[in-house]
């Protein structure tokens, strides 16, 4: 199927010739070098017999039979020119609104969940993520098609199929179930995401129900870091929306007793390798990397830029929200999704 040549004149004058000749197609796609289905569908296409399968669509047929020449013309034609315009092409204000999505980190999913929210009533501003994908891996090579392909959060050259792999929840010893219903918000999952060598790192919290994220600036990857820096962060939440962590076994809790001392919140651990018991957290921590490379100095950071980022995973729609925001469901505010979608675009970020 790769090496697989289109017809050429020569060989579609030849077919009119044999066909002339009262040749069979099957005997004149052996002479060619090429498959019967090939012949079959060159005839399909423009010659004068059209199949009761195809009930009357496709191209208009050849009036007089097979005729090498216009058959030519016309399979060029359709090579060259598509019959329907891309509705997502640069240059588009569809367009335009995807790359200010992109550019925001926002993934297609997220993009298409968003204009359908945003422009409800406006069918032209609306595209699934499919056709976003498609779009962005069908530009030429070259240095617009890699900026595109760069604000993806994995940034690969090619398209790759997603695996599903086994469901493997299990029930964590000891933590109450209403932590796994995920009805009430206050129960989070958590972990630091480290620097180079291991030397800095950042806390990573997450709300399990409403995905709501915060960030702890940390002096180092020690447990007095992490005391500290989750002390601070949780403590600024109101307390009934700060009831339980749920926390890898990393050796920087070693003091979570004194976490629950200073916060009231609860800790439960997570068996040792079992990262899908905190995959809320795993999840937001592979988007966070966006933002701090794997072998950065992360100890550079100050809590109010932390705080920013935070605040865009916060205000991004996510698909399992029905596209609303982490901060619209988790803050006791009336944060409007729509209207901070709106502003975005608007604002050109």
């Amino acid at each position: 199927m790769g090496n697989y040549k289109q017809l050429g004149i020569e060989e579609r004058t030849m077919i009119q010739t044999k066909l002339e000749m009262g040749i069979k197609p099957g005997a004149i796609a052996v002479e060619l070098g090429r498959s019967a289905s090939t012949l079959s569908r060159e005839l399909s296409r423009n010659g004068s017999v059209r199949p009761k399968d195809r009930c009357g669509r496709g191209r208009p047929l050849m009036a007089g039979g097979y005729r090498s020449d216009a058959a030519h013309r016309r399979a060029h034609v359709s090579t060259t020119k598509p019959r329907v315009a891309r509705r997502l092409r640069p240059g588009t204000p569809l367009w335009e609104q995807v790359c200010h999505y992109l550019k925001a980190r926002y993934s297609p999913e997220q993009i298409a969940g968003t204009l359908a929210l945003v422009h409800p009533d406006t069918p032209s501003l609306q595209v699934s993520h499919e056709t976003i994908y498609t779009a962005i891996y069908a530009m030429p090579r070259g240095e617009l098609r890699t900026e595109d392909i760069g604000w993806l959060r994995f940034g690969h050259a090619k398209r790759r199929p997603r695996a599903r792999g086994e469901d493997r929840r299990v029930r964590i010893p000891d933590r109450p179930p209403e932590v796994d219903e995920r009805l009430v918000p206050g129960h989070w999952e958590g972990d630091p995401i480290k620097g180079a060598f291991n030397r800095s790192a950042i806390g990573t919290l997450v709300e399990r129900t409403t995905l709501f994220t915060v960030l702890s600036r940390m002096e180092d990857a020690g447990a007095e870091a992490a005391v500290s820096g989750f002390s601070h962060v949780l403590n600024r939440i109101e307390s009934q929306k700060r009831l339980s962590l749920t926390y890898d076994q990393g050796k920087e809790m070693t003091e979570h007793q004194r976490l629950t001392q200073t916060t009231g919140v609860k800790v439960y651990f997570a068996d040792p390798h079992s990262p899908w018991q905190r995959g809320i957290n795993e999840n937001t921590n592979g988007l966070l990397r966006q933002h701090f490379p794997k072998g950065t100095d992360l100890g550079g950071f100050t809590q109010e830029e932390l705080d920013a980022v935070a605040w865009q995973l916060n205000t991004r729609p996510r698909k399992s929200l029905g596209f609303k925001c982490p901060a619209e469901l988790f803050s006791a505010d009336a944060f409007d999704c729509r209207h901070h979608h709106a502003s975005l675009f608007a604002l050109g970020h």
